[in-house]
């Protein structure tokens, strides 16, 4: 059954991803393109990277220490593993652009309970990261335990509704705790219907709020959360949204967590170029972001930046941010990663973290500016 869910998987993979490349070949290895003899896509420090670049796979979150935005997935069993190497943890850090969706809105680490199913894309570790990867079970490692830096993590909600797809109840059996369900996209059915353990548990969404197990029936279409995904079947059932209520409530409400969670520690992006002589900052803030957010970055009105580790965590945004007017908002190329947004701002001082290539936050005019818990700041560390 796990082989039948991952192959499902990969099939939609593969055809949402088809026309993001363009008709010649890229010169390196990509999931559509498993060329062995080429290599893995290599970051490249202050540069976001070119469209379909990352490796794709899947797995459930087992352990995360979200200031340092790192985690850990016990990754899917797949056709490609051998038996010896199932249900194996890989620990990985998300990139200074890295973005994590939940509920299909943007989301931090800290939104994802533990257990949660997630899809993830990849790159290669650093190649200066001498690390000791995370080996269980008579020293065995991961296929996929080099991929150790991520670029996108997003739960099954999200994965789903972004490709404007939806789950048909084909059957529901209450005695044997079992939901038939069958992928469709555009009214089609695609791939075989898969069935899905249904917990008591389970928690169904219908509306505003919650409702019991028995308003589910043949023929509803549905979103859904899962954990133990692959171990027993394509997964376990957490969480089931059944109408379009239900389903624009949850991302309106992480939306709204999100936003919040943003204006109290700032707009995140790197800096492109300093203007030494005559001050000047130019920021290019990530993607992931709510582009509401950017509305609030008025041109002639002062903004402050405070400098940050590639883990977004800042030292003590309250007293050694800099702030000035905001010279320019500009829109500039989209690239994997990017906003698509650039400032240009003048602070009254040019602090030893302005430099180019490094992570800056960004307090639009307006937002205020609080002491974050003591854990978040690396100040005094």
């Amino acid at each position: 059954m796990q082989r039948l869910f991952c192959l499902l998987i990969c099939v939609h993979l593969c055809a949402s991803a088809a026309t993001l490349y363009s008709s010649e070949p890229p010169a390196f290895r990509t999931d559509d393109s498993p060329d062995e003899k080429l290599p893995w896509f290599q970051l490249v420090e202050g540069a976001f990277p070119p469209e379909g670049s990352a490796h794709y796979f899947s797995g459930e979150l087992i352990g995360v220490d979200h200031l340092e935005r790192s985690f850990v997935l016990r990754v899917d069993r797949t056709d490609r593993q051998n038996r010896s190497h199932f249900d194996l943890p890989m620990e990985a850090t998300l990139l200074p652009y890295g973005s994590v969706f939940y509920h299909g809105a943007p989301a931090a680490l800290r939104d994802i309970p533990i257990g949660t199913h997630l899809h993830g894309w990849f790159y290669l570790k650093a190649p200066d990261d001498d690390s000791k990867p995370l080996a269980i079970f008579h020293n065995r490692l991961s296929y996929e335990i080099d991929f150790r830096r991520c670029f996108r993590l997003e739960d099954d909600f999200s994965f789903y509704a972004r490709q404007s797809q939806l789950w048909h109840i084909d059957n529901v059996d209450f005695e044997e705790q079992e939901l038939t369900l069958a992928l469709q996209h555009d009214g089609k059915a695609v791939g075989e219907p898969q069935t899905f353990d249904l917990q008591t548990s389970t928690r169904v969404w219908q509306e505003r709020g919650f409702a019991g197990q028995q308003v589910l029936s043949k023929g509803q279409l549905v979103l859904f959360n899962l954990t133990w995904a692959t171990l027993y079947g394509p997964g376990r059932l957490t969480d089931l949204w059944i109408d379009d209520e239900s389903r624009q409530a949850a991302t309106a409400h992480q939306l709204e967590k999100h936003r919040i969670h943003v204006r109290q520690r700032g707009l995140p992006g790197w800096i492109d170029a300093v203007d030494n002589e005559k001050r000047i900052v130019t920021i290019t803030f990530f993607g992931g972001i709510d582009p509401r957010l950017f509305d609030d970055l008025v041109k002639g009105q002062s903004a402050g930046i405070a400098v940050s580790k590639e883990t977004l965590m800042t030292y003590d945004p309250v007293n050694d941010r800099k702030s000035g007017p905001i010279l320019e908002v500009n829109r500039v190329p989209t690239q994997p990663g990017s906003s698509g947004v650039q400032i240009q701002v003048q602070p009254s001082l040019l602090l030893e973290g302005y430099r180019p290539k490094r992570i800056v936050r960004v307090y639009a005019p307006g937002w205020p500016v609080i002491a974050l818990p003591r854990e978040e700041q690396f100040f005094g560390r």
